[in-house]
């Protein structure tokens, strides 16, 4: 009995060695291919087009004009609700 249980702990660190050795040369040979890849393809910068400023629309977004209506349109819900 003794025999096998020194057999099953030795075929057990055996097999956690491999799986460890295989787990470090996973690591360097990913490791080396990210450095090949970026090597023989690096990353090109993209260049952002920005759009040129319309003179109509003021610097925010939202005219006078559609100010005062989006104002109105709310005072007159809230007035028709009180009634």
């Amino acid at each position: 009995m003794n025999g096998l249980l020194e057999d099953g702990v030795g075929l057990m660190v055996l097999g956690m060695g491999f799986v460890f050795l295989f787990l470090v040369v996973l690591i360097f040979a990913t490791g080396y291919m990210s450095r090949l890849l970026n090597y023989l393809f690096p990353e090109v910068p993209v260049a952002v087009a920005s759009k040129p400023a319309s003179k109509n629309l003021p610097s925010s977004g939202v005219d006078a004009q559609m100010t005062a209506v989006i104002t109105a349109a709310v005072h007159q819900h809230r007035n028709s609700k009180k009634s």
